[in-house]
């Protein structure tokens, strides 16, 4: 397709809708993005960006920006939740010295990718809410403001309560998984390094990591819970319910947590991949697709793998249709098996004496005897380029 004389909308300002606005601007078309908040912001803190997300940053031309507002991940420690005594070190630099993984605080990335699509003449729209959306003919977009908005490919990039996605599949509830999670950031005063830790308790666990100059630490605490927590980032709690939760972690997950000054709170919730990925001129992409939980920390990227795909898709194919076509069928097996690879990871670390001892012991040893195998299980994730062999048709990184 060509796709110069085309108008693209993007619902959703966020990392996957950002990058599918600059993918698709580089490659001629016109493209706005409507986003509902009053500022390109985004709630939330760290995360994680791993080689399969660094490759599609590299093809957009930001990854130098990501270097400079980020934190290069040197090893991945799994820890004992009393003491903090270490179980197995996965040495990134020493073991996979050729892939690049990053900690990133969330507004970062989104500021760098709303900078970028601002320079390649990205229509940047605020205030933009979608309350309807009709998806007969040219899909129109009814807003909260009284207006309404269409375009020759609408894009549902509007995360895990996505509009869109209820207009092509219609409403699915998802169903809460019994367990809640808080999030914080607290000042690096232990002076910890540029690892990922992990704590592991019966029935939850504490990952902990640096974010911009290493001055923060980004906190993710999760709990296996019966009680029902609204799926909402906007909730706040209180940082001692948090403290007593993980009452009987000590060491370093104790010093982290008695930082805590501020904390976010939100259950989580399974969501079936979506059945369908298009409909007619509709489409979507990342959380409004595929929700995941965060157990594989691969929600940014899959969403940014979902951006190029997209975007290579459209510009390959002969028409629309075969596009939408092309790109879930690129995408939909590789996503639902990430999915259920998080779905099925947090048990391993919520392991319960005295299943624990062994686990813990089983799991030294393969990291002491065969490291290399323990660095490369997930190979499959993060060694896989959506862009390689691929140059997306063209596009042009100076596009106004």
């Amino acid at each position: 397709m060509r796709l110069e004389n085309n108008m693209i909308t993007v619902v959703g300002a966020g990392i996957g809708g950002l990058a599918i606005a600059i993918l698709l601007r580089q490659a001629g078309a016109s493209v706005r993005v409507l986003e509902q908040a009053e500022a390109i912001s985004e709630v939330g803190a760290g995360l994680q960006i791993s080689p399969n997300g660094v490759a599609v940053l590299r093809a957009m031309g930001v990854l130098d920006d990501l270097a400079w507002n980020a934190t290069r991940a040197r090893a991945v420690v799994l820890r004992r939740h009393r003491k903090g005594r270490e179980v197995v070190r996965l040495d990134l630099d020493q073991y996979a010295s050729d892939l690049r993984y990053y900690f990133v605080h969330r507004a970062d990335l989104v500021e760098l990718l709303a900078a970028k699509a601002r320079d390649v003449g990205v229509q940047i729209r605020l205030l933009q809410r979608v309350d309807r959306v009709d998806p007969s003919g040219a899909p129109k977009l009814y807003l909260a403001n009284g207006s309404c908005c269409h375009g020759d490919l609408v894009i549902g990039a509007d995360g895990v309560r996505s509009r869109l996605r209820d207009a092509i599949n219609g409403v699915q509830e998802p169903f809460f998984t019994g367990q809640v999670a808080w999030r914080a950031l607290v000042p690096n005063r232990l002076k910890l390094e540029n690892e990922a830790q992990l704590f592991m308790g019966p029935g939850r666990h504490l990952v902990a990591y640096p974010l911009r100059d290493g001055s923060l630490i980004n906190l993710v605490a999760v709990k296996e819970q019966r009680t029902w927590v609204e799926e909402s980032w906007s909730l706040k709690d209180d940082p001692d319910n948090l403290r007593r939760a993980f009452a009987n972690f000590g060491g370093t997950a104790h010093e982290l947590l008695s930082d805590v000054q501020e904390v976010g709170f939100w259950g989580l919730f399974r969501h079936n991949v979506a059945e369908k990925w298009h409909a007619g001129r509709l489409v979507l992409i990342g959380d409004a697709a595929h929700p995941t939980l965060p157990f594989m920390a691969q929600g940014a990227n899959m969403a940014l793998e979902d951006a190029y795909v997209l975007a290579d898709s459209l510009t390959r194919a002969e028409t629309l249709e075969g596009a939408l076509t092309r790109y879930q069928s690129r995408r939909r097996e590789r996503v639902s098996k990430v999915v259920d690879t998080a779905n099925g990871n947090a048990w391993r670390y919520h392991l319960r004496p005295p299943i624990s001892w062994p686990a813990h012991l089983l799991m030294r040893a393969m990291s002491q005897w065969a490291p290399q195998k323990m660095v490369g299980q997930f190979d499959w994730i993060y060694r896989h380029d959506v862009t390689e062999g691929q140059g997306l048709q063209g596009a042009r990184t100076d596009a106004h």
